[in-house]
C-alpha cells in the first residue's frame, strides 16, 4: 500500500506542478473554448485574482505531493479545487471527465492514507 500511495501522490504532485506552471508562466496557448465552457472561462478570466490564486495554491500542493511534505494539508488545500475540476468537467465539458475522476480518488486515497492527521478536526 506504501508504493500506491507514493506513486499516486507523485502523480498528483507532477500533474498540478505542469498545470501551475504552464499556466503562471504562459507556457502554451489554451485551445480556443466554446458554449458553456467558454461563459464560464470568460467568468474566471474577468474575476482577475481567481485563477492565480487557484494556480498559486495547486503549485504549493503539488510541491507538497511531490516532496512528500505536508500531505495533509495539501489534501485539504486542494480538495475544494478537485471538485470545482469535477464539477466543469461533469456539467460543462466532458473531455476532462477522466482526469477530474482520478483526481477524486486520488485524493481521497491520500486523505484515507493520512486520516489519523484529521482525528482532532473532528473532536468537540
Amino acid at each position: 500500500m506504501k508504493w500506491v500511495v507514493i506513486i499516486v501522490r507523485s502523480l498528483m504532485g507532477l500533474l498540478f506542478l505542469f498545470a501551475s506552471i504552464t499556466f503562471l508562466f504562459k507556457l502554451f496557448t489554451p485551445p480556443p473554448l466554446t458554449g458553456a465552457m467558454k461563459t464560464f472561462n470568460d467568468g474566471l478570466v474577468a474575476s482577475v485574482y481567481l485563477m492565480p490564486t487557484v494556480k498559486v495554491i495547486e503549485l504549493l500542493c503539488g510541491l507538497a505531493f511531490l516532496s512528500g511534505r505536508f500531505v495533509p494539508l495539501a489534501t485539504v488545500l486542494i480538495a475544494p479545487i478537485i471538485l470545482n475540476i469535477l464539477g466543469v468537467h461533469l456539467f460543462l465539458g466532458h473531455e476532462g471527465l477522466p482526469v477530474a475522476i482520478f483526481l477524486v480518488l486520488a485524493n481521497g486515497l491520500l486523505a484515507w492514507h493520512h486520516r489519523e492527521s484529521y482525528r482532532p478536526l473532528f473532536r468537540a
